[in-house]
């Protein structure tokens, strides 16, 4: 008896339940895209998901152990992501205050100036007065770049910050974030889908640095000046300028997957490379010492990063104007 036949038969059983793998996934989504963008805060939400996945479910059975039920829930999908790439990002939300301005640059020749520079004055987490400043840089007087990376939870995720530096003691801080409305809260399920705008926040570093080191309880900062030369760190900056001046015009969702703050870091800066960690970026400090892309101060990668917590010099700095300076004090690179 020829072979065939029953490799068929299990080529046949193992494509099927592959496809029936894929219905599942893609119902998934579509169940959770109509939750968090379509139903938000709406009380359909909790008949009208589960409807969705209840016929989905009941097509499979009625026409189980054909393709036609496959073939439905797919076209399902593709109409709900249909509908789902036409929802567009704005600028004209009820934001919250801490976001409610975008940052903007002028720029003419070696001189920058950039409006909307949030300095917060915080009294806790939550109690703050917004300021918006507009300061100038000579980019003839860029010296470097660093980056810090907070920590929170799990060891696998953490928020880098990449901050500039000018002449001796001068910085600019750029943190990509969500941009939230008020009442929001961020939701790590709800970044892969379009709930968030996307933000670049220009800032000293008394706010968005200190703001984690001082104020936001459980999260733990690390400090790391990276081996950038003056022209590469200039031709990030103005990357980052020219992206804020571009998402300030034309607004972008969010994305923990594609389009976040650690992958648009590795563009900006023209990271050629790809690694796993630029997602699961609570690792991206130790991928930047592998790569020699830190001062190290011939540390081992542990001994770096213990010396390069900066939340006690943070908390003793306080709102000092010399904060930059106290929190880099004995660490490597500085």
């Amino acid at each position: 008896m020829s072979p065939h036949p029953l490799w068929r038969r299990v080529a046949g059983v193992v494509g099927r339940g592959f496809a029936l793998l894929l219905v599942v996934l893609l119902t998934g989504w579509a169940m959770a895209a109509l939750y968090f963008d379509l139903l938000s805060g709406s009380s359909l939400r909790h008949v009208t998901v589960p409807g969705y996945g209840i016929a989905m479910l009941g097509t499979l059975l009625a026409f189980r152990g054909r393709d036609k039920g496959i073939a439905i829930c797919i076209a399902a999908f593709v109409l709900v992501l249909a509908w789902w790439l036409t929802l567009k990002p704005s600028n004209d939300r009820a934001w919250q205050p801490d976001v409610a301005q975008t940052a903007w640059a002028e720029m003419d020749g070696d001189h920058v100036t950039i409006h909307n520079v949030r300095h917060c004055d915080y009294r806790t987490e939550g109690d703050y007065t917004p300021r918006w400043e507009t300061r100038s840089f000579d980019l003839s007087q860029i010296r470097g770049m660093d980056i810090f990376f907070t920590h929170w939870g799990s060891p696998w995720i953490a928020h880098p910050i990449v901050s500039f530096q000018f002449g001796d003691h001068d910085y600019v801080a750029m943190s990509i974030e969500t941009r939230k409305e008020v009442g929001e809260v961020y939701s790590a399920v709800r970044g892969f889908f379009r709930y968030y705008e996307l933000i670049y926040t220009v800032s000293d570093e008394r706010d968005v640095v200190r703001l984690r080191t001082n104020y936001r309880t459980g999260e733990e900062t690390y400090l790391f000046h990276t081996l950038a030369t003056p022209e590469h760190a200039r031709a990030t900056f103005l990357n980052y300028l020219k992206k804020i001046n571009r998402i300030r015009n034309r607004p972008e969702w969010y994305n923990a997957l594609t389009n976040n703050c650690t992958t648009n870091i590795a563009a900006l800066a023209g990271e050629p490379q790809w690694d796993w960690r630029v997602l699961l970026n609570g690792r991206a400090d130790q991928m930047l010492y592998e790569r020699g892309d830190l001062a190290t101060g011939n540390l081992s990668f542990t001994q770096l990063k213990e010396q390069a917590h900066i939340n006690a010099a943070a908390k003793a700095a306080g709102d000092a104007a010399d904060f930059s300076r106290c929190i880099r004090e004995g660490r490597a690179g500085f």
